[in-house]
């Protein structure tokens, strides 16, 4: 059984920085997508940026150039820092693992539970 943990999140002011990592645990797997959503209150989820097997990102225009998604090598964990945080960047950040078993041709969607971000004017 997968299971992703996400850390990091919480309360910073406008203009600050903040370090989100998500974590997989188990084993007999590769991952081929690694994404960080956001959804804002009464807002719907949104893509803020992913990064692929072979190494492409992929940014939200909102958070391009403040942003940057990383992993490390297994690659199980990922991370994303977040620089020049705004209030608008308030939300509650999920991160996403597309997972394909060893041996299996079919890819899974894995979803952690999500950590508030929270940006003061």
């Amino acid at each position: 059984q997968v299971q992703l943990v996400e850390s990091g999140g919480g309360l910073v002011q406008a203009g600050g920085s903040l370090r989100l990592s998500c974590a997989a645990s188990g084993s007999g797997f590769n991952v081929k997508v690694m994404a960080w959503y956001r959804q804002a209150p009464g807002k719907e989820r949104e893509l803020v940026a992913l990064l692929t097997s072979s190494g492409d990102t992929n940014y939200a225009d909102s958070v391009k150039g403040r942003f940057t998604i990383s992993r490390d090598n297994a690659p199980k964990t990922m991370w994303m820092e977040m620089n020049s945080l705004d209030p608008e960047d308030t939300a509650v950040y999920y991160c996403n693992f597309v997972i394909q078993q060893y041996g299996s041709r079919n890819k899974w969607d894995y979803w952690g539970r999500g950590t508030q971000v929270t940006v003061s004017s």
